[in-house]
This record gives structure tokens, C-alpha cells and sequence, in this order.
């Protein structure tokens, strides 16, 4: 019996299949209900802020504390007149390479040392007890012994920075490492696996959600203590000084309005610095992209 000649036409390809294929993901962005509440949550945030704000202009009563803030339609004015100078660009520049240059070098030795410190039981007893005296003062605190070790401002603040990075990697990536059922790794070793297949195969794939959480949340305080290293610094250079300087120079200028910019700047700098991190965690962890 002949097929039925229509069959054939409903499924064969043809140059305008890809169309539908376009038509279909911007179908899923619009319909991606997490980004949706994320610009609600935003935009609820804003107007509540403006209401705030005017509201002892509007009504002569000041809401207490979020009353006393500029507006967001006065910030966003600043930061029109703000966004054409290169010294707030290169305030950027200079904040994101020192996070990133503080935060690869923790990641560097951070990782292998969080790892050495789980698997050998000798290594541990030696490296856990001074690590755990250092680990709880704070990275602020390292800020005048910094200048003292360092012969240049810059590399007192990338030591500040690496430390704020530092502890939270090597307890995270202990702490996953440790928490690998030993059940895994005795049947691997009746199967004749070796300590390297140990390693590679069920260490290593085992710490690697620990290693990204670690590297995550190290991503949030290595902004912070950078910020922080650069207002008592003086951002190691008075041009430009990063973005810790531009808050601290914007607060002894009485300009208000420049403190919330130089604010809200660190907060889309950590969000897209976060947001790197968690993209590459979903491409090295496939299986977790489930839930």
C-alpha cells in the first residue's frame, strides 16, 4: 500500500523551520516567569524607594531612615553626568582587577590546600591548627600589617583581597571534600582503583559543588574587603582610585547622590561577577542543572 503523500509533506524540512525554532526561545524568555519577578521585584523596589524619599516633599512628613536618602530620579540624574568621565571607568577597572587578581590567587592555592587538608590525615594535623587561628580575624584587620609587608599600596590590597577569598574557599572545599560517603571510596578500592583514580573520579567530581559555593560566596567578600582596603587606602591611586575610593572621595564631597551610584555599582559588578561564577559552575556540573 502507497503511503499517503501528505505524510512526507508535514514532516520534511524546509528553510523557514528555523523561524519557528527562533520564535520558540524568545517564546521561553518571555515566558520565563523567574526573570519576570526579578524586574517586578526591581522595578516594586525603585518606586517604593522614590515614594519614600519624596514623601516628606509630597506630604512635609519624613519616613525615618529610607527618608533621608536620595531619590532614585536625583541618583539616576548624577549618574547620567557621571557615565561620559573615564575616571569612573577606570574606578571599575581598577576594583574588578584587583577582586579578580586577589580572588584567582586564593583560588590557586586555596583549592589544592582545602584538598591536601582533606585527604592526608598528616598534612591536616599540621596546616589545620594555625589556619584555624588566622582564619577568624577579620581581612580589615590585616590592612595596617599589609602596608607594613607590602612595598607598594597596590599589593597591599591584593593581599587584603586574597585573603578575603582565602579562608571561605579552603573551608568549603574541606568541608565537601570530607563529607564524601567513605562507602564511595572503599568500593572504588576493591575494584583495584588507584589513589589518583580516587582523586579524579570520586574527590574531586564529589567537592566540586563545594568548590563553586565556596567560590561564589568568596566572589561577595572579596568585594567587600576590596572596597573596604580601597577607602582606607586611598584606593592606591588618587586617580581613579577604584570604586571604594569613588564612594569615600563622593561621601567627604557631601554628594550623597555619588555615594548610592558608587553603591549601586559594586552591587551589578557583584552580580555579574556571581553570575559568572554560578555559569560556570552549571557548565562543569551538568547534573546539577536537574533542579
Amino acid at each position: 500500500m502507497a503511503e499517503h503523500p501528505t505524510v512526507h509533506a508535514a514532516v520534511a524540512p524546509g528553510p523557514g523551520r528555523a523561524v519557528p525554532l527562533r520564535r520558540t526561545r524568545l517564546q521561553k524568555l518571555l515566558e520565563n516567569t523567574t526573570l519576570w519577578r526579578g524586574i517586578v521585584a526591581i522595578v516594586g523596589f525603585i518606586l517604593f524607594w522614590e515614594v519614600c524619599s519624596q514623601w516628606k516633599g509630597w506630604f512635609g512628613y519624613q519616613i525615618p531612615w529610607i527618608g533621608k536618602v536620595a531619590p532614585p530620579s536625583d541618583v539616576m540624574a548624577v549618574w547620567m553626568d557621571i557615565l561620559p568621565q573615564p575616571g569612573y571607568w577606570e574606578s571599575w577597572y581598577l576594583s574588578t582587577f584587583r577582586v579578580f587578581l586577589g580572588f584567582a590567587i586564593a583560588q590557586v592555592i586555596g583549592i589544592p590546600f582545602g584538598l591536601a587538608l582533606a585527604v592526608n590525615k598528616y598534612f591536616r594535623d599540621v596546616f589545620f591548627p594555625p589556619f584555624e587561628v588566622l582564619r577568624p580575624i577579620p581581612p580589615l584587620a590585616w590592612v595596617p600589617a599589609a602596608i607594613i609587608f607590602w612595598p607598594t599600596t597596590e599589593l597591599s590590597i591584593t593581599f587584603v583581597t586574597f585573603l578575603g577569598a582565602f579562608f571561605t574557599i579552603v573551608i568549603n572545599v574541606l568541608g565537601g571534600a570530607r563529607s564524601i560517603d567513605g562507602r564511595y571510596l572503599r568500593a572504588a578500592q576493591s575494584m583495584g582503583a588507584s589513589q589518583w583514580d580516587l582523586f579524579r573520579r570520586i574527590i574531586l567530581p564529589g567537592t566540586l559543588p563545594s568548590i563553586f559555593t565556596g567560590a561564589a560566596v568568596g566572589m561577595g567578600i572579596t568585594w567587600e574587603v576590596v572596597l573596604a582596603a580601597e577607602m582606607i587606602s586611598g584606593g592606591g591611586q588618587q586617580a581613579g582610585g577604584g570604586l571604594g575610593f569613588f564612594i569615600w572621595s563622593s561621601f567627604m564631597g557631601g554628594s550623597i547622590e555619588q555615594v548610592i551610584v558608587g553603591m549601586i555599582s559594586i552591587g551589578i559588578a557583584g552580580y555579574l561577577s556571581s553570575s559568572a561564577i554560578r555559569y560556570l559552575g552549571s557548565v562543569c556540573m551538568p547534573w546539577r542543572r536537574l533542579f
